[in-house]
């Protein structure tokens, strides 16, 4: 595949929305969960395409987006950012859309709530150490040819241009696992998510993974 990584430029916006949609529920149609695409990609990518878009940069084949690699030189910056201005924009969105009637999100809501009464949500601060985070993703058709690894190696080429010491960020699948552990990232923490388990049958490991640049 003739692909470039290069910086993120606003007219990447949708597809980077889109794929965020795509991907965001190991790869299961967002629809059984959600019922608000524009809401959904507003949550997965809007911090970062609009708050931070020089830290993040995309995949390009003939013109077209097949990947993304969006993230954060200080996800301390990120929470205060996102807990003033992203929240409160999330809420009112959600609020006007009624997206708290529509029964499948609801449920999904409710899952997810009493996921966090079980404690699944506890996770170590890992800021100090690895400050940076990221979020990757991919076209289902442009996996496993090398995609995902070139995105990697120019975000962390990137934060050592900006003197970045680590990242840290969080992944479910086994296969994202592996990919990440063959990278050279360390398993940081581990834990159980139950809240997919109504749609998919199990429960699935939650992974943090960092790595000191």
């Amino acid at each position: 595949m003739r692909y470039v990584i290069r910086p993120y430029q606003k007219n990447d916006r949708p597809s980077v929305r889109r794929i965020s949609c795509e991907t965001a529920f190991l790869g299961t149609d967002f629809h059984d969960f959600f019922s608000n695409e524009e809401l959904l990609a507003d949550s997965l990518t809007l911090y970062f395409t609009d708050y931070e878009p020089e830290s993040c940069f995309v995949a390009d084949l003939d013109k077209q987006v097949i990947g993304y690699i969006i993230g954060s030189k200080d996800v301390r910056r990120t929470e205060k950012i996102s807990n003033s201005k992203v929240l409160p924009y999330l809420l009112a969105k959600a609020w006007r859309s009624k997206i708290f009637f529509n029964r499948r999100t609801l449920r999904f809501f409710l899952y997810i709530l009493r996921s966090g009464i079980r404690g699944e949500f506890f996770m170590p601060d890992f800021s100090r150490e690895f400050p940076a985070t990221l979020h990757i993703n991919l076209d289902r058709n442009s996996r496993g040819q090398g995609v995902g690894g070139a995105l990697i190696d120019r975000y962390l080429e990137y934060l050592k241009e900006n003197k970045v010491s680590g990242v840290h960020f969080g992944a479910f699948s086994e296969p994202a696992r592996n990919f990440f552990l063959q990278h050279g990232f360390q398993e940081l923490f581990k834990s159980k998510r139950t809240y997919f388990k109504p749609y998919i049958g199990k429960e699935i490991n939650f992974y943090i993974f960092g790595k000191k640049l």
